[in-house]
């Protein structure tokens, strides 16, 4: 009889009687929903987290309905009209071409929303399995993967994007792919971590003493219960991912011109900034106000779900 099945038969002994028949616990999905729900009611009781939970949801209502909240095409031209100042018609003015960089930071707002969980789900995702499956399996596979973790772990993820890039290509798909793969190591370590945890309490030994098979274990009893800490991650890092991928269309090797992407404006206004520095102030605050907000709201939730940051 191993470790875990004497442990197990303990925990059973201390309750009363053992059973070989357990309740099924809720689906993942449910979990998944419940547990977003307690994250976002943690929120609300943070003032920061208000704050920036209230700057998410306004950018996730600009880019929504950014075909009628922008005032012109993103990409109508202006003959005549290029390097305009702010004034009643064009709001934060106009670029070399003519073009309304109020309807430009406004569809840009999307392209924001799209980095951010592409990239998020491709590290979120991956790195999730790799951490779960190496905390649950122990041995050599725990020993491998996580020696193969901290080996990438140890290059800076820009590092990593501008690698993944040079194979993949430049274009915004590339750079999302290559933001969320630099990332994977650090998802990868948190749910090791949380995962470690989890495996030694008293419900998954019952679990494995009931005869839950290896899958069973993973997905129906640990998974769910390392989801909370993995959204407080995945909501900062949103902020990382689109600073990166800004990053590497203002380099050119994200968004293409004439993509209305707020690094790529960024990098098409460094030529006439002393001429007309609304091309680079206008998408440098919206990429500063997304960040902020999604830094709030994950520095806000948590602190309320942990304790010890109060």
């Amino acid at each position: 009889m191993n470790k875990r099945m004497k442990k197990a038969l303990a925990v059973a002994s201390a309750a009363g009687a053992y059973s070989t028949a357990i309740p099924d616990p809720p689906s993942p999905l449910v979990l998944f929903l419940s547990n977003l729900l307690a994250v976002l009611r943690a929120a609300t009781a943070n003032r920061g987290a208000k704050v920036g939970l209230f700057l998410v949801l306004a950018l996730i209502l600009v880019a929504i309905f950014a075909p009628w909240i922008a005032p012109y095409p993103a990409d109508q031209m202006g003959a005549g009209m290029g390097l305009m100042p702010p004034n009643a018609d064009y709001w934060f003015g106009t670029d070399e071409f003519g073009r309304d960089m109020f309807s430009r930071v406004v569809y840009g707002a999307r392209l924001t929303i799209q980095v951010g969980l592409i990239a998020v789900g491709i590290s979120l995702t991956l790195g999730t399995l790799t951490g779960l499956v190496a905390g649950y399996a122990g041995g050599w596979t725990e020993r491998v993967l996580m020696r193969l973790v901290d080996v990438v772990f140890s290059f800076t993820e820009t590092l990593i994007a501008l690698a993944a890039v040079a194979v993949l290509g430049p274009s915004l798909t590339n750079a999302m792919i290559a933001v969320g793969i630099a990332a994977i190591p650090f998802y990868a370590r948190v749910a090791y971590s949380v995962t470690l945890v989890e495996r030694n309490r008293a419900y998954f030994d019952a679990a494995y003493v009931a005869g839950a098979g290896h899958l069973r274990l993973i997905f129906r009893h640990l998974l769910p219960n390392i989801i909370p800490p993995l959204i407080v991650v995945a909501t900062l890092g949103v902020s990382s991912a689109v600073l990166a991928a800004a990053g590497l269309s203002f380099l050119g090797l994200g968004a293409q011109p004439p993509s209305p992407e707020w690094g790529a404006m960024l990098s098409a206004g460094r030529d006439y900034f002393n001429q007309a520095p609304w091309i680079m102030i206008f998408p440098g605050v919206a990429i500063m106000v997304v960040v902020l907000a999604f830094n709030l709201l994950g520095d806000g939730v948590r602190e309320a779900l942990d304790p010890r940051q109060k």
